[in-house]
């Protein structure tokens, strides 16, 4: 059986305390499935005074997804949505061609003491579709399946299909994204759902084929194999993402996403002169750092 591949991630200190762990891209690993970037933020206790919010910065070719464990967002975008995130929902925005958005402290947490905890990925568009029309959609969390596929196993489906249920998330690819929970002392070998899969447990270490799985690690799977999962006496969560592999491989700079590094350097050039559409009433921009062709 091949090797599973470990990624510990690296730390960036945000304002406030707020730490984020990038673990993809990585050097061993660019992708999973159509994932290419993953950021786990906090969890974190921010003091009433934290500025936490980020202003108004373009994406192009990707969707991003975000997924809150703790606190709230408020998500504002070029299309004129106006949405706050909480605990368990689904915030999915194609960018496609271009969208501009910024996302900050709700204004019931704002000038409060809060916490902060979730994950934000991008989810690479297909080469065809990297200049489609921007797009949004927020699914709540009660509207995501919900089902136990053994005992003391509790999955929510964030994105894609599994055990026969389908999240109502659109997606551009076969995508695979779950939130898993075991009990204490819980056993359950997770089947192979997506060519490619990854595990990270968040704040929980648990057991994996035998081994240890340190917390804040993800575990890529070799492609078509599943895992055996075994929760401590704390139980587990983790979350598993995946899909069909790209396409074909994909460039990255700063917010945009291309599998043409042109497509890249249009957007970095229309960015620096206001030509994305803005955001309604948002007047803070995040300045992007230098393009060199």
């Amino acid at each position: 059986m091949t090797a599973t591949l470990q990624l510990p991630g690296h730390l960036t200190d945000l304002a406030g305390g707020l730490r984020v762990r990038r673990l993809l891209p990585a050097a061993a690993r660019r992708a999973v499935g159509p994932f290419v970037f993953f950021d786990h933020f906090g969890p974190a206790a921010l003091p009433a005074e934290t500025d936490s919010d980020i202003g108004a910065h373009p994406h192009i070719g990707l969707a991003t997804v975000t997924y809150l464990f703790e606190g709230s967002l408020l998500h504002r975008d070029s299309l004129g949505t106006v949405q706050a995130i909480r605990p368990g929902a689904i915030n999915w925005m194609t960018a496609g061609r271009g969208i501009v958005h910024s996302e900050r402290a709700t204004d019931d947490e704002r000038g409060r003491p809060r916490r902060l905890h979730g994950l934000q990925l991008w989810v690479a568009l297909p080469p065809a579709l990297e200049a489609s029309e921007p797009a949004f959609q927020h699914v709540p969390a009660a509207d995501l399946p919900t089902l136990s596929p053994a005992a003391g196993v509790r999955l929510r489906l964030l994105v894609g299909e599994a055990f026969g249920e389908r999240s109502p998330v659109r997606t551009a690819s076969p995508t695979l994204y779950l939130d898993l929970r075991l009990d204490a002392g819980a056993r359950w070998t997770l089947p192979p759902l997506a060519a490619e899969m990854a595990l990270y447990a968040p704040q929980q270490g648990l057991g994996l084929d035998g081994q240890a799985l340190p917390a804040q690690t993800m575990a890529v799977l070799p492609a078509g194999q599943g895992a055996e999962l075994r929760a401590d006496a704390a139980g587990a969560q983790l979350v598993v993402i995946g899909g069909a592999p790209l396409v074909q491989p994909v460039r990255m700079w700063w917010n945009f996403v291309a599998s043409d590094r042109e497509r890249i350097a249009e957007a970095a050039r229309r960015w620096a002169a206001d030509g994305f559409d803005a955001i309604p009433g948002e007047t803070a921009r995040v300045a992007a750092p230098p393009w060199h062709d």
